[in-house]
């Protein structure tokens, strides 16, 4: 009781800061919500599951990783925004094509994205009524594609953009809960001690490259010039990405400290509803309005992304509302031929292409610039992103003997220490 109260007045009162009209209008606050409810949206979700049943008590430093990781193709994207970006009309031959190929595996990107967000809606919509049935995920997951595709070839996208504001609010609102609350459980839940690692050494590693798309989303401070400045863009990214990173390790740290039993290598991809369930009886529909909304708001957003990125790489022979729909087949391709932990892994596979991209064009400019010292920097972050690509593989591929969720042993286990 106590802890549902909490988490209830936590959130309620982070919500007042959120939706205050001053903080609503604050434009350095605006231009820093739209990388930041990106990164933590949908990685949120299904971040700890994931880390601590693979990485066992070094999840936090798992964690840490892909927090440096995502930091550090934020300081290319934040280069190109400084120095590449002023210059897009006039780039020589090469940068122009090293631009354009960017363009399109961002798309490609998103064509997995708004499966990954729609399937996760699918799964916690789902939850509401118990059903946990992977074909009845999939089946719920194409309907909504399908819906946003025809909103999409219709235009009536642009309509629903105007929840997206609300959403990130609700969701930080809910987060800053979620962690006051677990940092007061943990000071006054005895130590058993984390879970064991389910893999160790290359293979952990393979898993840890999957998962770049976790904190994934400040890329969109570069897409933002129409309303924001590029000091101002470069700013709130890096405000972003470290107010992000705080959030993600202060999280799964705690998570894997109240975790006792062995931790699943694949878990359902609402298996965070019963991590947290010891919480408080207020935790799983919170965190189902959070993912709904999350995630509705994550998909527009990408799917108008495509949309928009497919009409500018074809110079206008495909519409934005035909891209949308290219988008949604696509999408709906993707949902029936894999799971969620494969669509993670080939979405971060294609992000990562397109920081690839975006490295070799900082390369480029750096070189001009006689800037030696970032170019070997940017090289290192092509030839990282290159290595991931190759070598990263899904959370659940995990072999024939892994660990299997078991979400009332996690339940139980959290009542013993509670």
């Amino acid at each position: 009781m106590t802890s549902n109260i909490g988490l209830v007045l936590v959130s309620a009162l982070a919500a007042c800061l959120f939706f205050y009209p001053r903080v609503l209008h604050s434009r350095p606050w605006r231009a820093t919500v739209t990388p930041l409810a990106s990164i933590i949206g949908s990685g949120f979700l299904v971040v700890a599951p994931i880390l601590a049943g693979t990485f066992g008590n070094a999840a936090w430093m798992a964690m840490l990783a892909l927090c440096a990781i995502g930091y550090l193709y934020g300081a290319v994207i934040r280069y190109n925004i400084r120095y590449v970006e002023p210059r897009l009309s006039g780039l020589p031959k090469a940068g122009a094509l090293i631009e354009r190929a960017s363009d399109f595996m961002l798309s490609l990107a998103y064509f997995v994205s708004v499966a990954y967000y729609l399937n996760l809606f699918a799964a916690f919509g789902l939850r509401i009524f118990g059903v946990e049935s992977r074909f009845a995920i999939q089946a719920v997951a194409t309907a909504a594609i399908a819906g946003a595709g025809l909103l999409g070839l219709s235009g009536g996208l642009r309509a629903l953009e105007r929840f997206e504001v609300g959403a990130v609010g609700l969701k930080l609102s809910i987060i800053s809960g979620l962690v006051v609350v677990l940092v007061f459980f943990a000071a006054g839940t005895p130590r058993a001690g984390p879970p064991p690692a389910v893999e160790q050494g290359f293979t952990s590693l393979q898993v840890l490259l999957g998962l770049v798309i976790l904190v994934q989303g400040f890329e969109t401070s570069r897409y933002l010039g129409n309303e924001y400045d590029s000091e101002t863009r470069i700013r709130t990214m890096r405000h972003a990405q470290w107010i992000s990173s705080a959030i993600y390790i202060i999280f799964v740290s705690l998570v894997t400290f109240l975790f006792q039993e062995d931790l699943p290598a694949t878990g359902g991809e609402t298996a965070i509803i019963d991590m947290l369930r010891p919480l408080g009886g207020a935790v799983a529909p919170l965190l189902i309005i959070t993912a709904l909304a999350s995630q509705s708001s994550a998909a527009v957003a990408d799917m108008n992304g495509a949309g928009g990125l497919l009409s500018e790489t074809t110079k206008s022979r495909l519409s934005v509302n035909v891209g949308n729909l290219v988008t949604a087949l696509m999408a709906i391709g993707i949902t029936w031929s894999a799971n969620i932990y494969e669509i993670i892994a080939y979405a971060s596979k294609a992000f990562l292409g397109y920081y690839a991209l975006q490295s070799v064009q900082a390369v480029r400019s750096s070189f001009e610039r006689r800037q030696f010292g970032r170019a070997l920097l940017f090289i290192a972050a092509a030839l990282l992103a290159i290595a991931a690509i190759a070598l990263g593989k899904p959370a659940a591929a995990q072999g024939e003997n892994a660990r299997q969720l078991r979400p009332g042993a996690l339940v139980s286990a959290f009542g013993r220490t509670a």
